[in-house]
């Protein structure tokens, strides 16, 4: 699933906006269905700037959103956090458009 949170420019500051996104994504992953599985947490960038300043940047935000994750009650050990910088954008023919900005939360088998 990818979530809309919003980090401040240029920064892996999560926006007090996006508490509520990570508010259900907690609950959810305290779930009876879920609590047993463990979460890859993926930041992508957008196609602007160095390769190495997006990849950087798209994992610091996936470690900030675990850490937040954590910080709500989710065990660290269900959650790994990896940068993918901007090599999987969603609209591929537009690098700087903002849904390439984004969390995407995958569960592990």
């Amino acid at each position: 699933m990818a979530l809309a949170i919003q980090f401040e420019p240029n920064s892996s500051r999560v926006r007090p906006a996006s508490g509520a996104v990570l508010g259900s994504l907690v609950a959810a992953m305290q779930s009876p269905e879920l609590k047993a599985s463990r979460f890859i947490i993926e930041g992508h960038a957008d196609g602007r700037g160095a390769a190495e300043h997006n990849l950087r940047l798209s994992q610091e935000r996936a470690d900030e959103v675990r850490l937040y994750l954590v910080a709500l009650g989710v065990h660290p050990s269900r959650l790994r956090a990896v940068g993918k910088g901007a090599s999987a954008p969603v609209r591929p023919g537009e690098p700087a458009a903002a849904e390439n900005r984004r969390v995407r939360v995958v569960t592990v088998e």
